[in-house]
C-alpha cells in the first residue's frame, strides 16, 4: 500500500492546515495539500495527504472514509499514480 492518500468531497473552506490536522491523529503527516483552481484560487474540493508510514495511511483511510466533516461525507482512499496527460494535436 502507498502512503499517498486521495481525499475527496472536502469542504471548500478546508485549507492545507485543516487537512493536516485531520490526518495527524493517525500518524505523521509528511504533506497535506488541498488542490486549488488556478484561475479562481478556490478549492476544487479534493486534496492529497502523504503519511509517514503505510500503517498510518491505512488507519487514516479506515477511519476517515465516509466520515462527515463540515457537512460533507469524505471519500478517502489510496491515491492512484498520476497519469501523464496526452499531448494535444
Amino acid at each position: 500500500m502507498g502512503k499517498r492518500i486521495y481525499v475527496g468531497n472536502i469542504s471548500y473552506s478546508t485549507d492545507n492546515d485543516d487537512l493536516k490536522q485531520l490526518f495527524e491523529q493517525y500518524g505523521t503527516v509528511e504533506s497535506a495539500e488541498v488542490i486549488m483552481d488556478r484561475t479562481t484560487g478556490r478549492s476544487k474540493g479534493f486534496g492529497f495527504v502523504e503519511m509517514g508510514t503505510d500503517d498510518a495511511a491505512r488507519a487514516a483511510i479506515d477511519n476517515l472514509n465516509g466520515k462527515e466533516i463540515g457537512g460533507r461525507s469524505l471519500t478517502v482512499n489510496e491515491a492512484k499514480p498520476r497519469e501523464l496527460r496526452g499531448e494535444r494535436d
